[in-house]
């Protein structure tokens, strides 16, 4: 398969800016998203959406970026997400992520159908982190980001399985969810954590608070 490269930025004016998230669909912890502008004469060889990359290759590009590209990180809380739910969570932790970077971008790429409601120039690409070198650069720096804050949170609330699951929806996170409860890193608007929510109700009526 053909790697990620810089066709579409050359149809755009500097700054170019990469945009991507990592963590719409896990059960548990904030949805983190990363912008990017990449130095075209001293790019990282390798870059490629983050989900074709081994976690080893990840980190290894996420400390060449973190030398050689300017990067903005953007999160939204579980709370946000519970709030306002998790596409506007995501949309979001974007925003902050541009807002990051200190500059006025010339033209943000964004990976998805739709791009945030803010005032900048951009573009949003189905399937970005696979097209354009700067959108896969932002899905590698969201990845590793959050990874490590899931593996983080794992040590203050060990049983689940964040440091390997990430937070999603495994057999092994299921289990614990019955065994030990929602956390505060649950996304209550999620249906598995409402579900078992609704299981502890009583037939009085009378749910345990969390």
């Amino acid at each position: 398969m053909v790697a990620p490269c810089f066709k579409i930025e050359k149809e755009f004016t500097d700054p170019i800016v990469g945009v991507d998230e990592a963590g719409r669909g896990p059960l548990a912890g904030p949805v983190v998203a990363a912008a990017v502008i990449l130095d075209r004469k001293r790019c990282p060889r390798g870059i490629d959406d983050s989900k074709k990359l081994c976690l080893e290759v990840r980190e290894t590009l996420y400390g060449k970026l973190q030398q050689v590209a300017r990067i903005g990180v953007g999160i939204a809380s579980v709370e946000e997400i519970d709030r306002f739910n998790i596409f506007w969570a995501t949309m979001l932790a974007m925003t902050r992520a541009v807002e990051a970077l200190g500059i006025e971008p010339g033209i943000v790429l964004v990976d998805g159908n739709r791009c945030p409601d803010w005032s900048y120039t951009s573009k949003a690409i189905v399937g970005g982190d696979g097209k354009s070198r700067s959108i896969a650069a932002a899905s590698i720096v969201a990845k590793v980001t959050r990874d490590r804050m899931m593996a983080e949170y794992c040590a203050v609330h060990p049983g689940y399985g964040w440091s390997t699951n990430r937070g999603y929806g495994t057999p092994e996170h299921y289990a614990a969810l019955d065994r030990l409860g929602l956390t505060p890193l649950h996304r209550r608007s999620f249906a598995p954590a409402r579900q078992h929510m609704l299981d502890l109700v009583s037939p009085a009526g009378n749910t345990t608070s969390y």
